[in-house]
C-alpha cells in the first residue's frame, strides 16, 4: 500500500463542518455538544423559579425588577464527546485501493471531531484484538502529529470484530463510533453492533469495497485465492452464470450489513474505494446528516 498523506487543502474545505451526535447523554464538559440537561455554558436554555442556595449570579435581575420576583437563568449544558474508530486491518483490505481509502475516511472523520474539541481515539482490529494507533488525542496539534501513525497499520491475517472490540472499554453514550471496514467475512459483527448502540453510542458502518469487487471484470479460466485463509481458492471458468452469482453474494454482502444497521439504528455507508472525500462528505455523509 503507498504511504497515506494528510491533504491539508482537502481539510481547509470541510473546516466549516462538523460531525453530528444524536445519542450523547454523558461526556466531559468542555465540548461543543448541546445535551438536553443544564449546565454552565453561555448558551441561555430556560428560566425557573429561585430556591434558597441558588446560585445568585445566575438570577436574572431584569426580570425581577419586571415582575417582582426572582428567576434563575439556566444554561445549556456542553459536553465533550469522544469519537472511537475502528479500521480492519485484515488481509482482504490490503487489496486494490481500499485500505488507502478507509485511511483517509479514519483522518478526515477524525479531524470532524477535533474541530469540534471532541477526545478521538483511532484503533485497528487484527484477528481477536485491536491495536491502538492513538487514544485520547485533542486539538489540532496533537492531531497534526499523531494522524501520521495511520502510516504503521499492517493489513494481514483475518478480522473477528465482535472478538476484539466488545471487550474493551467504549463509553457509554459519549460520542461516535465509526467501523471502516469491507465485511467481507463470515465472521460475526453483528454482536459488536448490538453492543455498541445498547452503550447509546452512535455508530457509522463504512462498507469500503474496490471498484473491482463491485463490478467484477475477470472472463475466462482463473484461480483466485481467498487472502486471508491459504485453504480456500476458487478455479473455474467465469461465464456469465458465475458472474450472476457472484454478483448475487456480492449483492447479498451489501444487504446483510446494511439491513443489520438499519435493524439496530446505525447509520451504513457503502463505499467504492475510487469515490472521492469530497463526494463522501459533502453528499454522502451530509445527505445522512452524520456531518452538517
Amino acid at each position: 500500500m503507498s504511504q497515506f498523506v494528510i491533504d491539508e487543502k482537502f481539510l481547509e474545505h470541510v473546516e466549516l463542518l462538523s460531525l453530528a451526535v444524536k445519542d450523547n447523554v454523558a461526556g466531559l464538559f468542555g465540548g461543543n455538544h448541546k445535551t438536553k440537561t443544564y449546565g454552565s455554558s453561555c448558551e441561555f436554555a430556560d428560566y425557573r423559579d429561585y430556591l434558597p442556595g441558588d446560585d445568585i449570579t445566575k438570577i436574572d435581575w431584569n426580570a425581577f425588577a419586571r415582575f417582582d420576583k426572582l428567576f434563575l437563568k439556566l444554561f445549556l449544558d456542553e459536553r465533550q464527546m469522544h469519537t472511537r474508530i475502528y479500521i480492519d486491518a485484515s488481509a482482504s483490505m490490503g487489496y486494490f485501493d481500499k485500505a488507502k481509502k478507509a485511511l483517509e475516511l479514519a483522518a478526515i472523520i477524525a479531524y470532524l471531531s477535533i474541530k469540534s474539541m471532541d477526545k478521538v481515539s483511532i484503533y485497528y482490529v487484527r484477528g481477536h484484538h485491536i491495536g491502538e494507533v492513538f487514544t485520547n488525542i485533542v486539538g489540532k496539534d496533537a492531531y497534526f502529529n499523531e494522524i501520521v501513525k495511520l502510516n504503521d497499520i499492517s493489513f494481514n491475517g483475518d478480522c473477528f470484530m465482535s472478538d476484539a472490540i466488545i471487550p474493551t472499554m467504549v463509553g457509554y453514550g459519549d460520542g461516535n463510533t465509526v467501523i471502516i471496514s469491507d465485511f467481507l467475512t463470515d465472521n460475526n459483527y453483528e454482536n459488536v453492533i448490538d453492543y455498541l448502540r445498547g452503550k447509546k453510542r452512535d455508530l457509522l458502518c463504512v462498507q469500503v469495497l474496490a471498484a473491482e469487487e463491485l463490478n467484477i471484470s475477470y472472463r475466462g479460466k482463473v484461480l483466485l485465492h481467498d487472502s486471508e485463509n491459504s485453504q480456500k481458492y476458487y478455479k473455474n471458468n467465469i461465464n456469465r452464470s458465475v458472474l450472476e452469482a457472484y454478483n448475487e453474494a456480492i449483492n447479498y454482502v451489501t444487504s446483510r450489513i446494511s439491513n443489520y444497521c438499519n435493524i439496530r439504528n446505525a447509520n451504513y455507508l457503502l463505499v467504492p474505494s475510487d469515490r472521492s472525500l469530497e463526494d463522501i462528505i459533502f453528499k454522502d455523509l451530509m445527505s445522512m446528516e452524520i456531518v452538517r
